[in-house]
């Protein structure tokens, strides 16, 4: 029955809502983050007052969760389902998820807490429970608050505790021939030092790590992409040539809103950019901005690294390889890596190997901050935090070890409430989200 709910809710109902709503949303909005560029990136630069985390850093921490395994074995699982085509309605797909993330962080920013140390929460949970305060029904507010963020705090160690370490012992173990045991102690060490601290000390963790992470892998791409240089106009014309056969647009579209989950190399997840899930609003509501929408401009700034840079990045790297890797659709990571190994040698195999680590490490951390937030939006017991800390790390160590399979199914029911519940709340909100926009937009021009 479990089953069954979570596969109607994952692959039917879930996928409908979210381009839906991103259609409603860019039309209310009307396209602004695409006819206006030049402002969002400029507002992007403008340094706001101290307190909080930096906007920047703020970035870091939510492309900690979405940054990974899913843009190399997500964009190869397109592929396999839609062919080269699926790539263009990647891009749309992506185009239409960046206004939904934008509105979740001006909410985000909107309805955020000060504690008594001075330090900022908020996220999904909070926008929900006063969206329905402000309509006379609190008690239902409070506990949809409270639901979202308990299944918060249960994806946080299954997608993003079990399901990443156990991928990265697999690579592991695969490549370097390292028992995950061993893997998997030294991951929860790790993220056992990493997670006690507050969202500036992570933050500041992925501040440092993420732009590395993400130039490290832009730079084997582009090495893959100019060794075969001379093919790279064959492939852009397949892309199109190819995007509006019936396969390609299912596999393009429903291939991006399945890439989130396939972070772990697998097709089961509903999304990618966790735009409309309201997880990544927790990490933008720590932001010192003064702004609701400028904060909600890096939103789209991550999806548009996320599957506009990088996805494409990986989708010409698997093209160039030529069709012998093909042979590997049923196992996408493993036909990304060996589309690297074909053009640059063995030696990037173990690139990617450490790549997969640093990646999924990020997202570890990443998702353990959205655990301590939502558990601290259901109590301020600060043994709760403490044995949510020390329950994560055993989770680490439990899934490089070996991850049951029905830590597949939880995730995916899990994931998929959570947006089921935030998507209706963001359009009953879209007026604020409108407002919020006019008043910014208005206020440049006065500039």
């Amino acid at each position: 029955m479990l089953e069954l709910l979570g596969d109607k809710v994952i692959s039917t109902l879930t996928p409908i809502m979210l381009i839906a709503v991103g259609l409603f949303f860019s039309f209310k909005l009307k396209f602004f983050y695409i006819f206006h560029p030049v402002k969002i990136i400029k507002s992007m630069l403008h340094r706001d007052k101290k307190g909080g985390i930096s906007p920047f850093r703020a970035v870091t921490l939510a492309l900690a969760g979405t940054l990974g395994v899913g843009n190399i074995a997500g964009v190869a699982s397109s592929i396999a389902i839609g062919g080269y085509g699926s790539i263009f309605w990647m891009w749309v797909s992506a185009l239409i998820a960046m206004v939904l993330k934008y509105a979740e962080i001006v909410l985000s920013i909107s309805h955020r807490r000060l504690d008594e140390n001075g330090e900022l929460h908020g996220g999904a949970s909070y926008y929900i429970k006063d969206n329905f305060a402000s309509r006379g029904r609190a008690i239902l507010g409070k506990a949809l608050g409270g639901l979202f963020a308990l299944l918060c705090v249960i994806n946080s160690v299954t997608m993003g505790c079990v399901i990443q370490s156990n991928a990265v012992s697999t690579s592991f173990y695969g490549v370097l021939d390292v028992k995950p045991w061993i893997v998997g102690g030294l991951i929860a060490i790790l993220c056992c030092v990493v997670i006690t601290g507050n969202a500036k000390w992570i933050s500041g963790f992925t501040e440092k790590t993420i732009p590395l992470m993400t130039v490290g892998y832009i730079l084997i791409s582009v090495a893959v992409i100019a060794a075969r240089w001379e093919s790279v106009p064959y492939a852009i014309e397949r892309i199109f040539s190819d995007a509006f056969r019936f396969d390609s647009v299912a596999g393009g579209v429903f291939g991006f809103v399945l890439s989130r989950q396939l972070k772990a190399g697998t097709m089961r997840g509903i999304m990618s950019n966790e735009a409309g899930c309201g997880t990544a609003p927790t990490a933008h509501a720590a932001a010192n901005t003064d702004s609701p929408a400028r904060q909600g401009f890096w939103g789209i700034f991550e999806v548009f690294v996320d599957t506009i840079l990088l996805c494409t990045l990986t989708a010409l790297v698997i093209i160039l390889a030529g069709e012998s890797v093909l042979e590997f659709s049923s196992d996408p990571m493993m036909m990304a890596i060996r589309a690297y190994s074909s053009v640059l040698g063995e030696w990037s195999e173990y690139y990617m190997c450490i790549s997969v680590f640093l990646f999924a490490f990020a997202t570890m951390i990443c998702w353990a901050h959205y655990g301590k937030e939502s558990l601290l939006f259901m109590t301020k017991n600060k043994l709760a935090q403490a044995a949510y800390i020390v329950l994560f790390s055993l989770f680490v160590f439990v899934g490089a070890v070996a991850a049951p399979a029905p830590v597949w199914l939880v995730a995916d029911l899990a994931i998929g409430i959570m947006t089921i519940i935030n998507l209706p709340v963001l359009c009953s909100m879209s007026g604020e989200v409108k407002r919020e926009t006019d008043r910014f937009f208005l206020k440049v021009k006065r500039k």
